[in-house]
C-alpha cells in the first residue's frame, strides 16, 4: 500500500469540543456544557443523624431533576513538588543545627510517605447539559430526531450569537437549580469559567502534563448563591 494512502487524523476530529465561550462549553452537534466543580463532604464524620439527612436531601437534588446530569471525578496522583520546594527554600534560611537536620528529615519523610500510599487528589465536577438540537428540530418527524440521536455522522452546528444567549439563559436556570440542590445537601458547588475550563480539558486529554496546570480550590466567595 502506499505510503500517501493512508492518511492520519487531526487530533481535533477526535473532541467533540467546537469552542469555549463564556464560561460554557459548546459541542459540535450545538449542544452546551456548562460544568461546576463541586466541594467534597467528610461523611464518615457526621452522626448517623446528619449523614441520614444528607442522603435524603441528595435523592430529593436528584428526583427533582428533570433533565440528565453527569457527576464525574476527577483522580490524579498528588503532586508535592512545589510544597517540597518551599520547604528546601526555608531550609536554608535555618541558622540552627538542630532546626535544620528536623527540617531534613522531616522533607524525607513526606516524600517516602507519599510515595509509600499513592496519596491521590479527588476533584469533584458536575456537567449540566443543554442540547437546542434535539428540542428544535424544524420541520422534522420522530425518525428523523431519531437519526440525529443515534447517526453515525452529525453535522456541525453554528450558533448565532443571538441565539447562544437564549440558550446559555436556558441552561443557566437548570445550573441554578443544580447548585441549589447540592447546597441543601451540604454541597458547594460553582461554574468553572472559560480559563479554568481550558485547563481541566488540557489535563484530561493530555494527562502526563496535568501537573502543570491546576485548577485553584473552590472558595466560598466563588460560591453563587
Amino acid at each position: 500500500m502506499p505510503p500517501n494512502t493512508l492518511k492520519s487524523k487531526a487530533s481535533q476530529e477526535f473532541v467533540p469540543i467546537k469552542e469555549i465561550r463564556n464560561g460554557v462549553v459548546i459541542l459540535n452537534d450545538g449542544s452546551l456544557r456548562i460544568v461546576l466543580m463541586a466541594s467534597s463532604i467528610n461523611f464518615a464524620l457526621k452522626s448517623a443523624d446528619e449523614q441520614e439527612a444528607i442522603i435524603l436531601q441528595y435523592q430529593n437534588f436528584l428526583n427533582s431533576l428533570d433533565f440528565t446530569a453527569q457527576f464525574f471525578i476527577e483522580s490524579r496522583g498528588l503532586n508535592i513538588e512545589p510544597y517540597l520546594d518551599t520547604l528546601r527554600a526555608r531550609q536554608q534560611e535555618i541558622t540552627d543545627e538542630l532546626l535544620m537536620v528536623q527540617s531534613r528529615e522531616y522533607i524525607e519523610f513526606v516524600k517516602e510517605f507519599v510515595s509509600a500510599n499513592q496519596i491521590v487528589n479527588k476533584t469533584f465536577y458536575v456537567v449540566v447539559p443543554y442540547s437546542p438540537s434535539m428540542l428544535e428540530e424544524k420541520g422534522g418527524s420522530f425518525l428523523n430526531t431519531l437519526k440525529n440521536i443515534f447517526g453515525k455522522q452529525k453535522k456541525e452546528k453554528t450558533l448565532s450569537q443571538e441565539n447562544f444567549e437564549e440558550n446559555k439563559l436556558q441552561l443557566q436556570q437548570r445550573v441554578e437549580t443544580v447548585i441549589q440542590g447540592l447546597s441543601r445537601a451540604g454541597v458547594r458547588s460553582a461554574p468553572l469559567n472559560t480559563e479554568e475550563l481550558i485547563e481541566l480539558f488540557y489535563g484530561l486529554y493530555n494527562p502526563g502534563e496535568g501537573e502543570k496546570a491546576k485548577i485553584p480550590e473552590l472558595e466560598q466567595d466563588k460560591t453563587l448563591q
